[in-house]
């Protein structure tokens, strides 16, 4: 009984273990360009979560803050871009996407600026044995650039939000990786409904500090600000 128990726990662990993932390749217009991170920012914390809502981890992830390392890739306002997944969202949660312009060059800039949420995917359904979520297992995911995005060099930052562990406040994990992009095209939106990291999240919210488990959830309330330019969530995923 001890042996089986101890294998039960190693288990738990390695599925954890595998269950963790980083954004490492840039995906524009249905190819991937590059290497992994040759446009996206590396961590220096392996495939490990942020957990401290009030950290500048929550930027562009710890070890992010500087894209000196990092190329920039150009693409113009209305190209489909997207992030590749190492290894797979392998949690329960949505999966979400801020855009930040940067005052200089995006590979200068460490995100202090103001954020725009520009992609929102969340349940793919909600039945009476609990939430299904759209982003469950993929490997990758693709979204629109907005076309009145202005010009100018960007950081654009994806967020895979785990649940599975939220029942309690600071138990959230957030999954954090910046792309740098150099915007082209003749896009002159203004990007309101702006947020900043940290202060877009106080960690109470009911998209956050929840129990998937029990009472089942009947609803669910993505974190953050409405969808630039339009408040539009995604129910279902576009991977490569």
């Amino acid at each position: 009984m001890k042996v089986f128990s101890t294998l039960i726990f190693v288990s738990g662990l390695i599925s954890t273990a595998l269950a963790h993932w980083n954004y490492n390749n840039l995906i524009v217009n249905g190819k991937v360009v590059g290497s992994p991170y040759q446009y996206i920012r590396p961590t220096t914390n392996s495939n490990s979560p942020i957990t401290d809502v009030g950290s500048t981890n929550m930027r562009c992830n710890q070890g992010g803050g500087s894209g000196s390392s990092t190329q920039t890739y150009t693409v113009k306002a209305g190209d489909e871009v997207g992030f590749g997944i190492a290894d797979v969202f392998g949690h329960p949660g949505p999966q979400q996407v801020y855009l930040s312009k940067a005052p200089s060059t995006a590979a200068t800039y460490d995100g202090s600026g103001s954020w725009v949420k520009i992609y929102s995917l969340t349940t793919s359904s909600i039945a009476s044995d609990g939430i299904k979520w759209a982003s469950d297992g993929i490997k990758s995911f693709r979204f629109t650039l907005p076309s009145s995005t202005p010009p100018g060099e960007y950081l654009l930052r994806a967020e895979g939000l785990a649940l599975h562990g939220a029942s309690t406040k600071g138990g959230a994990q957030f999954y954090i990786g910046c792309a740098q992009l150099k915007v082209t095209g003749s896009g002159s939106g203004s990007l309101n409904q702006s947020v900043k990291f940290p202060g877009a999240y106080t960690g109470s919210e009911p998209g956050i500090l929840i129990n998937l488990y029990w009472p089942t959830p009947t609803n669910y309330t993505v974190p953050g600000p409405a969808v630039w330019p339009s408040d539009t969530e995604q129910h279902s995923v576009k991977q490569l």
